[in-house]
């Protein structure tokens, strides 16, 4: 069976943003290039509005967001917008439905911005985009929102607190893909203790039980979400499977469906433009069995005797598709 794919995270729009010759269709510049997306049937592609903390956070997101919003107009015959009509008619398209997300709040507000700035560009880029996938506070490193998770000892601040009341009942996810496990934990305890209409996911997360990395989910934080609803989105970033083992990929997988993630786990590739990358230690990025976005079927077809076909066809679209379709109804 060829399933169609959702998969909840790529950096096409950072490649886009920064660098000059950037190309949408380029092959050989990026694994989640549209051919390759159109080759592995990727009916919906979450693109993350990327910045890392720095002045000039705030203009590379709204460069980023401008350029989401000039792709599916400029390519429409290969791209559509992925709202509430693409996914409610989901088994009438055709065409890749992209969605944005923000990866990392440093994209809402650098570290001296008003919290009227903050508001004014949060509302922007929203305006931009239409709809947002989720939103990560941080990304590797700390912020005024909180502690990434390449830090320890640092958890949820006031104004990550500030931020996730202004994005309750908005229908956007937060995504605990990039904390600390101390931000993870300031975020449902605020959620909880404040009662805020926030879904919880990671959308591109593997397990530390199985690869023992501080990007890896626990156990405890992944039956969380998990138990809240939410989806994890399995990343096929070898720094994070296991450096040596490609087939680590498929036990982060399963072990999401032992973890009770039937109707949560789903993939979050994450790829990105590697080229200009400079720890060489990190290269290969990924396994060849995984090395761009044409690789699902395969992928799917090596789980086959692993998985049911109502599991393979959960992880490869449905998990993500009720998700979005649910919180946006």
């Amino acid at each position: 069976m060829h399933y169609p794919i959702i998969d909840m995270h790529c950096d096409m729009l950072s490649y886009l943003a920064v660098l000059p010759e950037a190309n949408a269709f380029a092959k050989d510049d990026i694994a989640c290039a549209i051919p390759w997306l159109q080759e592995g049937n990727v009916r919906m592609q979450v693109m993350a509005i990327y910045t890392d903390v720095r002045p000039e956070s705030m203009n590379l997101a709204t460069r980023q967001a401008l350029i989401f919003e000039e792709l599916h107009q400029k390519y429409s015959n290969d791209l559509a917008l992925a709202g509430s009509d693409f996914l409610q008619n989901w088994d009438k398209q055709n065409r890749v439905g992209i969605k944005a997300s923000v990866e990392n709040a440093a994209g809402f507000g650098n570290e001296t911005a008003s919290w009227d700035e903050i508001y004014k560009q949060f509302d922007f880029i929203l305006d931009r985009v239409r709809s947002l996938a989720y939103i990560s506070l941080t990304h590797h490193t700390e912020n005024r929102f909180g502690g990434g998770n390449y830090t320890k000892g640092i958890g949820l601040k006031a104004d990550g607190k500030k931020l996730l009341d202004y994005m309750a009942g908005k229908s956007i996810p937060v995504d605990l893909s990039h904390t600390s496990d101390m931000l993870a934990e300031g975020i449902l305890n605020h959620i909880d203790s404040n009662n805020l209409d926030i879904p919880v996911i990671a959308s591109h997360s593997n397990f530390r039980e199985v690869w023992n990395h501080p990007r890896n989910l626990t156990d405890e934080f992944a039956k969380e979400i998990i138990h809240r609803g939410g989806i994890i989105g399995v990343n096929f970033l070898r720094a994070f499977l296991d450096t040596e083992v490609p087939e680590r990929l498929f036990e982060h997988i399963l072990r999401g469906f032992e973890l009770g993630g039937q109707k949560a786990i789903c993939f979050g590739a994450d790829y990105f433009y590697t080229k200009n990358f400079g720890d060489p230690a990190r290269f290969p990025f990924y396994f060849p069995l995984a090395e761009n976005a044409s690789k699902y079927p395969s992928l799917l077809e090596s789980l086959e005797d692993k998985l049911s076909a109502t599991d393979l066809e959960g992880l490869a679209y449905r998990n993500s598709l009720e998700f979005y379709r649910k919180i946006q109804s």
